[in-house]
């Protein structure tokens, strides 16, 4: 008979420790798992210090039995989100367990009562904290360990999310693979240069690459014009101050100027992709974990990049074009300068996501170039009945 299960709050330094450092229980023995730096991401789980919490409340949750912890979870108010899109939703993330239909189905409940209790009307996840980061849970494409800021997880987090009662899928996200031999041998392509070089002359486009003397700028504009073109995607929560602040920092260290682009319609900028190493590749090498000092991790991590580099794919992490310039041509002009400049730099693979699976004319762009959509995550929500308009939840 198994020991009796108990969900409790993370209060003290120990609890937190335990929430903290359960991911390598987790994956214990999996090749594929990426381990994060203890260091970034305790900052992210730091409510003092992490930029997504000047505008959420919450709690963490570590589900324990026998007295080791069997799962974690995450119960939050993303007050932008609900301010923004005018919802009463409340998220869960951060949402890791051992194969224990009990303790997902605690957990999952805890959060439901965390966020009844605070007015929302559905649960929604998981989100680490928002599609701004790391979201959904892997459904398909366990093959190969993820690249740069995609979660991963074991098969069974499906089969037990989805056996707890209320929950439902609210929208999958895809990851398409594009290999540069892959996308050279399409048939397709020598006419999707020809044709993107003259409609970039007739309508007026071009495309730059980010000024890696202005670099503080570039970020600003690229921030303007995420909001703008996002501002109507599923999901959306707009970059604050801070976000972009973070952002700037975390990628900032390896972040390659070459690899990022802002396409202008007459001189007017109107869209961008930022492209990223794929740092995963090293991490993945350099495994950084609990008892192990984090200087080693980061001159193992610098040696796996610099020195002896292992990494040979990108990924398109950031894309958006302004609503009234889409479909003219601005989202080819930026993938042909892409494509040119990472065969230019001996990139062998490109990683393009998330894409939300209504997206048609992305999914036809990659297509064109011999993508294929490798993997997806899904979001799960359920329903509830807030507190201030019952006791009881649905």
């Amino acid at each position: 008979m198994a020991a009796a299960l108990s969900v409790r709050r993370v209060e003290s330094k120990a609890d937190f420790w335990a929430f903290l450092t359960f991911p390598w229980i987790v994956y214990r023995g999996d090749p594929y798992w990426v381990p994060p730096l203890l260091s970034m991401q305790r900052h992210r789980l730091d409510k003092t210090r992490g930029a997504a919490w000047e505008y959420m409340e919450g709690d963490y949750f570590v589900a324990w039995r026998d007295g080791q912890p069997v799962g974690t979870i995450a119960a939050f108010i993303n007050h932008r989100h609900n301010e923004y899109w005018n919802e009463r939703i409340g998220f869960f993330g951060m949402f890791e367990f051992l194969d224990d239909a009990e303790a997902v189905r605690a957990l999952l409940e805890t959060a439901a009562d965390y966020v009844a209790a605070k007015g929302a009307t559905a649960l929604r996840g998981p989100a680490s904290f928002s599609t701004n980061a790391e979201c959904g849970v892997l459904i398909e494409g366990f093959d190969d360990p993820p690249v740069l800021m995609y979660p991963y997880n074991p098969p069974y987090y499906q089969r037990l999310i989805e056996a707890t009662p209320g929950f439902a899928k609210v929208m999958d996200l895809l990851a398409y693979h594009i290999t540069f031999e892959a996308a050279s041998q399409s048939p397709k392509l020598e006419k999707l240069f020809r044709i993107t070089a003259q409609n970039n002359a007739r309508r007026g486009i071009t495309v730059r690459p980010v000024d890696r003397t202005r670099l503080a700028e570039e970020f600003v504009l690229l921030k303007d014009i995420y909001n703008r073109a996002w501002s109507r995607n599923w999901g959306f929560v707009p970059f604050s101050e801070r976000e972009l602040d973070e952002m700037v920092h975390d990628i900032g260290q390896f972040f390659d100027p070459r690899m990022g682009f802002f396409a202008e319609v007459d001189g007017r900028p109107v869209a961008f992709l930022l492209a990223l190493p794929d740092m995963n590749q090293a991490l993945h090498r350099a495994y950084p974990r609990p008892g192990k000092p984090e200087f080693l991790t980061l001159l193992q991590l610098l040696w796996h990049w610099k020195i002896r580099s292992k990494i040979t794919r990108v990924r398109i992490m950031l894309m958006g074009v302004e609503e009234g310039y889409r479909g003219i041509g601005v989202e080819a002009a930026m993938f042909m300068s892409a494509y040119q400049r990472g065969a230019e730099l001996g990139i062998h693979d490109a990683d393009g996501g998330w894409v939300l699976e209504t997206n048609t004319p992305m999914s036809r762009l990659v297509e064109s170039m011999n993508g294929r959509a490798y993997k997806r995550w899904r979001w799960y929500e359920r329903a509830l009945i807030p507190a201030t308009e019952g006791e009881t939840q649905a």
